[in-house]
């Protein structure tokens, strides 16, 4: 693992300011220490983002709800007003991973986490997302579990979320600040597809955080199913997902 040094900061504006493109934000790590192990991801510094406060799930004025990004999956799934009301991201959070993970795993790194395509955790092997211009071995080669729609000429990766799948079909709105203020990204924009540069998962600055997720008013809470085809009934990420 290559050396890295840590910052905790006490504030969102502190994070923010310490971030370029060297550093990596981490709070439950599920995702990042696994990259950070295999040597796919090298971040010199880590800045800690746990005691910033964004633990909290909140009913808004328009009658949705604003979910913290440091809400663990495991919190938002049983949480009683999105069991009740957002019934669909329960079910999706559920569908994911293992309570273990779940545990630990916060709500925006979920949506920060990158695809678990074979190539792409290969560092002995090409891949345009990793190492952008050097080609995509999963075009031609094992690519079961990679992208039919929205793929192109550089890259079949998928996003392996469960539970963006369901924030999708809800018209959730990402809230994320940064060094030069705080702004809202609808979130089928906020994922980028891969086009000619696979190596940009998201619309995000170097600099900019997720700090909240909003949901709007709850429109289908009676009327609603999340469907995920796995190889087996637990613990395997999604040969196709829908919500």
């Amino acid at each position: 693992m290559t050396p890295f040094s840590y910052h905790k900061p006490a504030s969102v504006s502190e994070a923010v300011n310490l971030a370029d493109p060297s550093s990596r934000f981490i709070a439950g790590g599920t995702n990042l220490v696994d990259l950070m192990k295999e040597n796919v991801v090298r971040p010199e510094h880590l800045i800690d983002i746990t005691h910033l406060g964004l633990n909290r799930i909140e009913r808004t004025s328009s009658g949705g709800v604003l979910i913290g990004a440091l809400v663990s999956n495991a919190e938002l799934a049983a949480d009683s007003t999105i069991e009740q009301h957002y019934p669909l991201l329960s079910e999706a959070i559920l569908a994911g991973a293992s309570p273990q993970l779940r545990n630990m795993a916060s709500t925006g790194g979920n949506l920060l986490q990158l695809t678990r395509c074979y190539y792409f955790y290969d560092t002995g092997t090409p891949c345009n997302k990793r190492d952008p211009g050097s080609g995509c071995p999963a075009r031609t080669g094992l690519n079961r579990i990679h992208a039919i729609l929205g793929a192109s000429d550089a890259c079949v990766a998928t996003h392996p979320s469960d539970m963006c799948v369901a924030l999708a079909a809800l018209e959730a709105v990402v809230h994320v600040e940064g060094r030069s203020g705080k702004r809202q990204i609808a979130f089928a924009e906020f994922h980028r597809l891969p086009q000619d540069a696979p190596q940009r998962d998201n619309q995000l600055a170097v600099d900019e955080l997720v700090v909240a997720i909003e949901l709007p008013p709850p429109a289908f809470a009676d009327h609603y199913r999340y469907l995920k085809i796995r190889d087996r009934a637990s613990y395997a990420f999604a040969l196709v997902s829908v919500a």
